[in-house]
């Protein structure tokens, strides 16, 4: 998880209270101290709150806590001066970009660092290591506008950060840390996204690197930042950089991006959402009976904007990337009011806990696959369709449930296998060494009833059925489980080349070669064996 180096003359400046107050005060708003200094302490904080990735929404978050500051924060946007137009051979590589200007910045070593930290904590938590999002930081003083959001061909030339010589993009990709490390995200693209200025010159090669021409220096007084993407979480990490560098006294500026369809959409958007709670929910969640005004307080204090009607109306500030749920909402509640002040009591009866036999059984599972050479991993629980059953060359059952609303089609419904989700790791993996041999003890969900399961990959150039036999021969000696096979028929894997698992007359699991198409479908280059089963108590 991202750790945040917050130095005491910052909190000095931002917060105006003593570093004792804040060392004391800080892990009660989700905070978890790793490092004390003599100038500077390291704050680990967790991956819901990228907010909080900056010393300046550190300081936003605690004034509000101390009750220095506290409702929604107000930033004023100035009207756009700047546009930059997305070209139509964008919209099937990287079609999101948002952007915003930023002036009257001033600018330390330390805040510069401190920014470029932020920049990569946010390809982390939201971007997804870039693939999702990739923010670029531009000194808007050596460039001209209008931008250009458009694509080029892989001999197209300009000087990349950290260089001081032209490359191309096919270069780039293959000699740059930066390609070497993020180029497999545009691997399957001939054309390359690309935004320059009204003289040509290169601001950025996204998600890759930007052009040495835009460094920002101590000297950078203005700047450009653009956020692109393949969906709409652009708008979020736009509106946490702003936001970070407005809480220094910066001026911000909106920015024209002319779509493809001839709309014009201003960035940076910071109106606050609304979303509606009810007391009688608040304090049934938190077990308290907590008034109106005791929850208004409580909202404000953790930087919302409330107004009371029938139910508290909750204003939601554009930097909040975690409320997904009124519950995300309540849970601020309960921090905003105090845990501190949230009474102890003991329980009227005496248990004796112990693991349950399922994770007992998960535990074993676990040591006997990672003694077998396997890494293990933790994939999502939702999934999409096209991953789950398309790729897989399946068919839905019906069984499967869906999300009612989703944020993204990547996340569409609840797995009901996990050997999916293990192809996609594979496929963000393809570029490591080989063999890859990984494996997922998870739940999944099947008509609507939770049922553990296991699931194993091994990925090589000599991955076979013999190969898959063998680890599910030790798995079951390890487990002391009788069991047969007989063959199988499920289209993800090789006819002839598979079998399902029978225990006890039922049929658990099955394993085989995946199937040349399935491989196919998720860019895969090498043979894979899967095997998957539901854990047995």
């Amino acid at each position: 998880m991202p750790v945040v180096r917050i130095e005491y003359s910052d909190v000095e400046e931002l917060i105006g209270i003593d570093i004792k107050t804040f060392l004391d005060r800080l892990p009660m708003i989700g905070a978890d101290i790793e490092r004390i200094e003599e100038d500077y302490v390291d704050v680990e904080f967790f991956p819901n709150r990228p907010d909080m990735y900056s010393v300046e929404g550190v300081a936003r978050a605690m004034r509000g806590f101390l009750d220095i500051e506290t409702g929604l924060p107000k930033y004023d946007v100035k009207p756009p001066l700047i546009e930059i137009v997305k070209d139509e051979s964008i919209l099937n590589i990287r079609p999101y970009i948002v952007c915003g200007v930023v002036r009257g910045v001033e600018f330390t070593d330390s805040s510069i660092r401190s920014l470029m930290e932020l920049q990569e904590d946010l390809h982390w938590a939201i971007g997804r290591d870039r693939k999702k999002v990739s923010i670029g930081v531009h000194d808007l003083s050596r460039i001209k506008p209008p931008f250009k959001y458009t694509t080029v061909p892989a001999n197209f030339e300009f000087i990349p950060l950290d260089f001081d010589e032209p490359m191309s993009i096919e270069r780039i990709l293959k000699e740059h840390p930066k390609g070497v490390k993020y180029g497999h995200i545009l691997e399957d693209f001939d054309r390359y996204p690309i935004i320059i200025d009204a003289n040509g010159e290169a601001l950025s090669f996204p998600p890759i690197i930007n052009g040495v021409i835009t460094r920002v220096t101590e000297e950078s007084k203005e700047l450009f930042i653009d956020v692109t993407g393949t969906d709409k979480s652009v708008h979020t990490a736009l509106n946490i950089m702003v936001t970070s560098l407005a809480e220094r006294g910066a001026t911000l500026e909106a920015v024209r991006v002319a779509e493809v369809s001839g709309d014009v959409m201003i960035t940076p958007n910071l109106s606050a959402k609304k979303k509606r709670i009810k007391l009688d929910e608040v304090n049934s969640l938190i077990g308290l009976k907590l008034g109106v005004k005791e929850v208004v307080k409580a909202l404000e204090r953790m930087r919302y904007g409330v107004e009371v009607e029938k139910e508290i109306v909750v204003h939601i500030p554009p930097y909040r990337a975690d409320i997904m749920h009124s519950w995300d909402i309540i849970e601020d509640v309960a921090i905003g009011y105090g845990y501190e002040n949230v009474p102890c009591e003991l329980p009227n009866v005496f248990t004796v806990g112990e693991a349950h036999p399922i994770s007992i059984a998960k535990k074993r599972v676990r040591e006997i696959m990672t003694g077998m050479g396997f890494l293990e991993v933790m994939p999502f629980s939702l999934t999409c369709e096209k991953i789950h059953y398309e790729y897989m060359r399946r068919k839905s059952n019906g069984r499967e449930t869906k999300v009612l609303h989703p944020l993204t089609q990547e996340h569409t419904m609840i797995c009901t296998d996990l050997m999916p989700s293990l192809l996609h790791i594979l496929s963000l993996n393809k570029h490591r060494e080989m063999p890859q041999r990984i494996f997922c003890v998870g739940d999944v969900l099947i008509d609507e009833k939770t049922i553990p399961h296991l699931a194993f990959l091994s990925c090589h150039a000599e991955a076979n059925f013999t190969e898959a036999k063998s680890y599910v021969i030790t798995l079951f000696r390890e487990i002391d489980t009788e069991f047969s096979v007989d063959e199988g028929t499920d289209p993800a894997f090789i006819e002839g080349r598979q079998a399902v698992i029978i225990v006890d007359e039922k049929e658990v699991g099955r394993f085989g070669e995946i199937h040349p198409e399935v491989l196919s479908n998720f860019s895969l280059d090498h043979p894979a064996l899967g095997f998957e089963m539901e854990l047995m108590i």
